[in-house]
C-alpha cells in the first residue's frame, strides 16, 4: 500500500493551503507536518535536503521530493488525475491556465498576500501599496468572472486553485471583497466542490 503523501507546511500559509486544497480535491491520502518556523524547523539541513531554498510548502510522495505549490499542483494533476480537466491539455486551454498560475505568483502575491503577511505576521511591507494592488488585480478578475465560472475554461482547473487561498481570505489582511460579486461567488463555486477542505480563519481587520 502506497503511504500518504506527506505535506510540509504551515497552517496560515495560503501557499501550503492550495496543495492541501489539490491533495483533497483529487482524493490522495496525505499527512500534513507543521513546521517550526519561528524555531527555524524549515532551515534544518534534514529539510533543505527536501526544499533546498528553506520554503514551505514542500512534500514527499513516496521517497519523491518536491517544493514550490505551483510545481506540487503540476505534479500531483499529472501523476494521479493526467488527461483531466484540472490541467488541460489543448494548446489554448494549458496557456489559459499558465496565465492564471503566473498572476497567482505575481499580482496575487504582491496583493492580497501581502496584505495578509503585513496584518498577520508583521511584514515589513507597504501595506496600502499591497491593499491598492490587491483591488487593482480584484476589478479585472470580477469582470473576468462576468459571465464565466472558473478563471481559464470552463471546468475547473489548477488555476482556479493556485488563486483561491489568499483570495478568500483577503479579507485577513484588511481588503474588502463586498464590492466584487463575481469574484466572491467564483469562491464559493470552489467551497462547493467534493473534497474542498478550508484553511484555518484568522482575525480580519479594519478592511479597506
Amino acid at each position: 500500500m502506497t503511504p500518504p503523501i506527506k505535506l510540509y507546511r504551515t497552517p496560515k500559509s495560503g501557499h501550503c493551503h492550495r496543495v492541501e486544497l489539490m491533495l483533497s480535491l483529487l482524493s490522495l491520502p496525505y499527512e500534513t507536518v507543521d513546521l517550526d518556523m519561528a524555531g527555524g524547523a524549515h532551515k534544518a539541513p534534514d529539510f533543505l535536503r527536501i526544499s533546498p531554498f528553506g520554503l514551505v510548502p514542500a512534500i514527499d510522495d513516496d521517497g519523491h521530493t518536491l517544493a514550490d505549490s505551483t510545481a506540487i499542483l503540476v505534479y500531483l494533476v499529472q501523476t494521479y488525475a493526467p488527461g483531466s480537466h484540472w490541467m488541460p491539455a489543448a494548446p489554448k486551454a494549458a496557456a489559459e491556465v499558465q496565465r492564471w498560475l503566473t498572476v497567482a505568483a505575481d499580482n496575487i502575491y504582491s496583493g492580497p498576500c501581502a496584505a495578509r503577511l503585513v496584518t498577520l505576521f508583521g511584514a515589513p511591507l507597504d501595506h496600502a501599496d499591497a491593499i491598492a494592488r490587491a483591488h487593482a488585480l480584484f476589478t479585472v478578475m470580477e469582470a473576468h468572472l462576468d459571465g464565466r465560472d472558473w478563471l481559464a475554461t470552463q471546468s475547473i482547473t489548477i488555476a482556479d486553485v493556485a488563486g483561491y487561498s489568499y483570495i478568500a481570505h483577503a479579507p485577513e489582511g484588511g481588503v474588502d471583497l463586498t464590492r466584487y460579486p463575481n469574484l466572491r461567488a467564483w469562491l464559493q463555486r470552489i467551497e462547493a466542490q467534493p473534497g474542498f477542505v478550508a484553511m484555518a480563519p484568522s482575525p480580519i481587520p479594519a478592511l479597506a
